[in-house]
């Protein structure tokens, strides 16, 4: 072993503790939402529905019998009735924009849209 500057050896952090990494958590606790219904919306405009079987820190997201809502084509942030079953799907986090359940949900009108009186 060589005593020259700038060797291999690691540098102690002062009292000789090597510093510990910290344990990345997650933004969000969904564990109380696995095995239960909950709808997601991508960016982008996807959206999907389905049963929460796993998640990790990074919202990466594991849905089991999935149903992705069409949108459409005219105009992509418009969803329309239809729907496509996409079964077993892995979503990636860093595209999720919402989580929200499925129970307890319910579509309201929208305030800001003048109504026909």
């Amino acid at each position: 072993m060589s005593n020259r500057e700038g060797g291999d050896r690691p540098k102690s952090q002062g009292s000789g503790e090597v510093k510990e990494k910290r344990k990345k958590e997650s933004i969000l606790d969904l564990s109380k939402y696995l095995e239960k219904s909950i709808r997601v919306k991508f960016a982008g405009g996807r959206e999907a529905a389905g049963i929460l079987k796993g998640y990790d820190p990074l919202l990466n997201l594991v849905l089991d019998n999935t149903t992705e809502f069409l949108r459409d084509p005219d105009d992509p942030y418009k969803l329309v009735e239809d729907t496509r079953p996409l079964g077993l799907v892995v979503c990636r986090g860093t595209s999720v924009v919402l989580i929200c359940p499925v129970d307890g949900m319910e579509a309201i009108q929208n305030p800001f849209i003048a109504q026909d009186t």
